[in-house]
């Protein structure tokens, strides 16, 4: 699901668009740098109804609002810029499924690659090229296989790699993959 899909998504269920959540969190105080995504996610699902993937939804869409990740999205569409755009897709889709398993969910873009992290701790890395996406997963004790490999060659802050060659092959498969490094990383 793309990032607009779940903005649209929210405006259906709710009957408020985007601009009108933003005006409402700047009344609340949580468009300020200091604003805990917890705390955002506990008024929208009180106050609204939405699921946790939806609340993050917009806790990212604030921080946009607010200019606090700037700089972070800057670094972000420089990756997925030029020949590599075709993968931004595949990369919001993943990130997406990750920030629904909990409020702890981060990105840390670098110039070469973006870590995707739970409350600190690496779950993820994303790093593309024109012809390939790669995504590396902290899972100590998981078996490698032919398309879950080792990934010591890649980046050593992880232990598995998937090597994507279309964005339609980040399937669920690889999602279900990603729950189980998110689970692995509170340990």
């Amino acid at each position: 699901m793309t990032f607009q899909a779940y903005l649209d998504t929210i405006e259906k269920k709710t009957g408020l668009a985007a601009e009108q959540f933003i005006a409402l969190a700047r009344d609340k105080g949580f468009l300020d740098i200091s604003a805990k995504a917890g705390d955002i996610v506990a008024w929208l699902k009180a106050d609204y109804g939405l699921g946790h993937g939806h609340a993050m939804a917009l806790v990212n869409l604030f921080k946009h609002a607010s200019g606090n990740a700037t700089g972070r999205n800057e670094k972000i569409e420089r990756l997925f810029s030029g020949k590599k755009e075709k993968w931004r897709s595949a990369f919001d889709r993943f990130y997406a499924h990750i920030s629904t398993l909990g409020d702890d969910v981060g990105l840390s873009p670098t110039a070469s690659y973006v870590s995707i992290l739970r409350a600190g701790n690496k779950v993820a890395i994303v790093a593309t090229t024109a012809d390939r996406m790669d995504i590396g997963f902290k899972l100590k004790g998981e078996p490698f296989s032919d398309r879950f490999s080792d990934a010591r060659t890649f980046n050593a802050m992880v232990t598995h790699k998937v090597s994507l060659t279309s964005p339609a092959e980040l399937d669920q498969d690889v999602l279900d993959f990603a729950t189980r490094a998110y689970t692995a990383s509170a340990q």
